[in-house]
């Protein structure tokens, strides 16, 4: 049976990582089973599409190297477009690509333009679409991510939930009455925390190349287009340097952000350290070494978690209620009071980290599992499977 995924974006690496590891142990497991070693008794064939949604050589290649998973069977190239024009060329690629390759499901995952065109091309196409972390809401359809993960929730055949407050808002939604399985699993994110930690550990050297082994610093991560107006991002660097004066910053820099920075001449302090993007396993080892995040990403926010590092979200609303709801992180308006004020709550509090949010690390396994069994005869179900 064909998968085909349909990735784009650097989350969705970092995701597809875990599930392509799941995948092969399964097709391990069944050649066990008939004694045979070859890729003709596989029950899953997977051929991947990188929608070239990121582009940067550090925030795309580097991660099929790290994540030791194949490279891409296609890669469109699709970048640095408006969302219409983005989702529309690759609406159009894709849906090719489909007509050729006759998969079984198409899997999409997260809420970008790539995934919202993988699920719609499919969908025109009659082939059923599986959406990895369904049920995600920021209630809010000004963002274009809201409006993708929305689309795909409504259009795909299987959901896989990640967290009880996506199952609800599903259930809200009235999901109970439409053709399609929801399976809860863990979080993937998990899955790959506990796969590579050891071997960034191990591995990456960026701490020393950094010259910060031992030194106490904070993490930062900005690059949403809503945060890279100069406006918002003019608020965040004036906070970071303010913040700086007592902390030291490290700060890998997205292309959209470095550019608003040097076209526009914002001042860093010195105590903010601008480093370029860097690979995976290297964003593990300076999460693990940090001391607070300071972040608008809510994929870095639940790595924090994970990792047991405070949080703060430069959003007013994360998908991730359930951080905010039991201290582990906070969300913050865009401006540098609020800013200020909320990083010195998240920098006194003290969260247990002992309540379990995501799941054991064996998401990707059970999403083998349920595309394994619904495959093979739970198609066509009206009924919500809730596990």
């Amino acid at each position: 049976m064909k998968i085909v995924t349909v990735i784009g974006a650097r989350p969705q690496f970092i995701k597809a990582a875990a599930v392509n590891r799941a995948l092969k142990k399964h097709n391990k497991k069944l050649q066990n089973k008939v004694g045979k070693d070859d890729s003709s008794h596989e029950l899953f064939t997977e051929v991947i599409i990188h929608t070239g949604q990121h582009f940067d050589v550090n925030m795309s290649d580097v991660f099929f190297e790290e994540m030791q998973i194949y490279k891409p069977d296609y890669y469109l190239g699709i970048c640095s477009l408006a969302h219409g024009a983005m989702t529309g060329r690759m609406l159009e690629k894709i849906e090719a690509i489909l007509f050729k390759e006759k998969p079984d499901i198409v899997l999409v995952y997260g809420d970008t333009n790539s995934t919202l065109a993988g699920a719609l091309a499919a969908k025109k196409l009659n082939i059923e679409v599986a959406h990895i972390e369904a049920g995600l809401r920021n209630h809010d359809f000004t963002i274009p991510e809201e409006v993708n993960r929305v689309l795909t929730d409504r259009i795909s055949d299987i959901l896989f939930v990640s967290t009880d407050v996506a199952f609800k808002n599903l259930q809200k939604e009235g999901f109970a009455s439409f053709q399609c399985d929801i399976v809860k699993t863990g979080d993937l994110m998990a899955d790959n925390i506990l796969f590579y930690s050891q071997e960034a550990a191990s591995k990456s050297m960026v701490l020393r190349k950094l010259g910060i082994d031992n030194e106490k610093y904070i993490l930062c991560t900005v690059h949403r287009a809503s945060n890279t107006t100069l406006e918002k991002l003019s608020e965040i660097i004036k906070a970071l340097n303010k913040i700086s004066e007592e902390h030291k910053i490290v700060f890998p820099v997205h292309p959209r952000t470095q550019q608003v920075i040097e076209e526009n001449n914002l001042f860093l302090c010195p105590r903010i350290l601008f480093i370029n993007p860097v690979g995976y396993l290297d964003m593990i080892q300076l999460l693990a070494n940090s001391w607070v995040v300071i972040t608008d990403s809510g994929g870095l926010q639940k790595e924090a978690y994970l990792m047991k590092k405070n949080s703060l979200l430069l959003m007013e609303y994360t998908p991730w209620e359930e951080l905010v709801d039991n201290g582990f992180s906070q969300t913050t308006e865009i401006n540098e009071e609020a800013i200020l004020k909320n990083f010195e709550i998240v920098s006194k509090a003290n969260p247990d980290y002992s309540l379990n949010l995501y799941g054991d690390g064996d998401a990707a396994k059970q999403i083998v599992t349920a595309l394994h069994d619904y495959l093979l005869g739970r198609k066509g179900k009206v009924d919500v499977q809730y596990k």
